[in-house]
């Protein structure tokens, strides 16, 4: 069998993504079936490549023990679309970017929006908390774990 592959998408893949890769990854080992999954993240830009997360979304990651190693890439549509079970963006901009970016209805339904795996919070997006403080960081944190348990869930049971 082989591995179901994730890619979690944001703009500059310094914040939200790659805490979604490490919330992901995080949660995958709690339900033993890290075995069973390839997780990665982009960015829909490549401003920040070769960086690794944000030091802000670093710290708050770490204070829930979650550990942000992954190094920012843009997302290459060429590779990414074939290597990729599930493209996950984070908001309506990067849904539009990743739509953009497709060249089959068999590419488009890879796409989805992170917090369509949300069941304790309603929000439409997980939004940037690049130009906030403290409280934006943990948002998406909390943001983020609740859609990694509802992603796994629904991937599980397919």
């Amino acid at each position: 069998m082989s591995k179901k592959s994730i890619l979690f998408v944001c703009l500059g893949n310094i914040c939200r993504s790659p805490s979604a890769e490490a919330v992901m990854n995080a949660k995958l080992k709690q339900h033993h079936l890290e075995s069973k999954y390839r997780v990665d993240s982009a960015g829909i830009t490549g401003f920040h490549a070769g960086e690794p997360a944000d030091r802000r979304m670093q710290k708050h990651a770490l204070a829930r023990g979650y550990n942000l190693t992954s190094i920012s890439r843009q997302v290459r549509a060429d590779v990414d679309f074939e290597e990729f079970d599930y493209i996950i963006g984070m908001d309506d901009q990067n849904m539009i970017d990743l739509k953009s970016l497709t060249n089959s209805n068999e590419d488009l339904a890879k796409l989805s929006r992170m917090t369509d795996y949300c069941s304790e919070y309603s929000y439409d997006s997980v939004p940037d908390p690049y130009y906030g403080g403290a409280a934006g960081f943990e948002l998406v944190l909390d943001l983020l774990e609740d859609a990694c348990e509802g992603l796994i869930s629904k991937i599980e049971n397919e």
